[in-house]
């Protein structure tokens, strides 16, 4: 699975660290990175990108096929 960010949607809020630490860290804009996308499961990505209340997290399939949102 491939993760992005959106950072214009971005208002950092910080659900995905809070459920995906190792994934996720907010910058010094106060907006989310992705660090380590594999240091976790796939259910666990979903969850930290569905808790993201402006859809800015992105996932995609290995060969680019948009998952989420």
């Amino acid at each position: 699975m491939k993760v992005r960010v959106d950072r214009d949607l971005c208002i950092g809020v910080g659900n995905c660290v809070a459920y995906a630490p190792t994934v996720f860290t907010l910058d010094e804009e106060n907006k989310a990175v992705v660090l380590d996308p594999s240091s976790v499961n796939d259910n666990t990505l979903l969850e930290a990108a569905e808790s993201c209340p402006e859809n800015a997290i992105i996932i995609e399939d290995d060969e680019g096929r948009q998952l989420y949102p």
